[in-house]
């Protein structure tokens, strides 16, 4: 009886020490083609190293100058980096979403990302949020049957009050689940909703959100609903505003399927290694 006691004793601290063990950050390693504006100008082939040398296998982007997309595919293949997703125009998705299909499927996307919906300065209006369902519905009707899932990027202008909510609650729940998902960028979603926003939204929304940029938001800055902060507010993963954690945790949960890390201060050769070692180290 005493050593069976002492089994399951034994057992229930080795299941103890293995949840306790477990990783939170269990994604591959991605990363925004944004990150390197000012490398992939000067020599595309000399930053595509950089990235795979930095550990990264999934690169989120559409090309780079001087080079087809096809080249630019091989580019990426040569050195073990898979394209999961790339980025389209707002104008593009309203005007023509299958020369959006054409593009994704040269890269091997499965994902279509929109960081933008065209307003006048920072008056993003009902009226914006509208016109974004209309095309954000139609165009994704057109990827989805041709196997590309459309994502909008929230970029913080989007919450400004509306009803109960903000008018990101108004997009989320007026375009359809069948055609439109999200990518949860979690800066701006710091700077535009406040820090508990990127918890709430995940929470709110599962099934909703399949990409996320992970980006930190430097720590006593108060946003606001420009979509727009100095560089200088854009540190570290792990350094800045974020419960990574939890986000990390609710973000599976919710169905996010893969994770970019994004840095647009000037200093991303500096901070991006930064980043990766926290994310290792959930």
């Amino acid at each position: 009886m005493k050593t069976n006691r002492l089994i399951i004793a034994m057992v229930g601290l080795c299941m103890s020490w293995t949840t306790y063990a477990q990783k939170v950050y269990t994604y591959p390693l991605g990363v925004q083609a944004y990150t390197f504006r000012k490398q992939f100008p000067q020599d595309p082939l000399k930053t595509l190293d950089i990235i795979k040398n930095m550990g990264f296998t999934e690169l989120e982007g559409g090309g780079a100058k001087g080079m087809t997309l096809q080249e630019f595919k091989q580019q990426c293949d040569a050195r073990g980096i898979s394209i999961p997703s790339t980025g389209a125009d707002f104008g593009e998705l309203e005007k023509d979403p299958m020369a959006v299909v054409q593009k994704a499927k040269i890269l091997g996307a499965k994902f279509v990302m929109c960081a933008w919906i065209p307003h006048k300065g920072n008056d993003f209006t009902l009226e914006n949020s509208q016109h974004a369902v209309r095309v954000f519905n139609a165009a994704g009707k057109v990827l989805k049957e041709n196997g590309i899932t459309l994502c909008y990027h929230d970029h913080g202008y989007e919450f400004h009050p509306f009803e109960k909510g903000t008018l990101l609650d108004y997009i989320i729940q007026n375009t359809d689940p069948a055609y439109v998902s999200f990518e949860m960028d979690v800066l701006w979603t710091l700077h535009g909703g406040g820090q508990k926003m990127p918890v709430k939204l995940l929470k709110k929304y599962p099934g909703r959100w399949k990409l996320m940029h992970v980006k930190d938001l430097r720590k006593g800055v108060v946003g606001d609903l420009t979509g727009h902060t100095p560089a200088i507010n854009d540190v570290p993963v792990g350094t800045g505003q974020g419960n990574w954690k939890k986000i990390i945790q609710l973000g599976k949960k919710a169905g996010v399927e893969h994770c970019f890390i994004e840095d647009e201060s000037d200093n991303e050769l500096v901070n991006v290694p930064l980043s990766i070692s926290f994310l290792k180290s959930l």
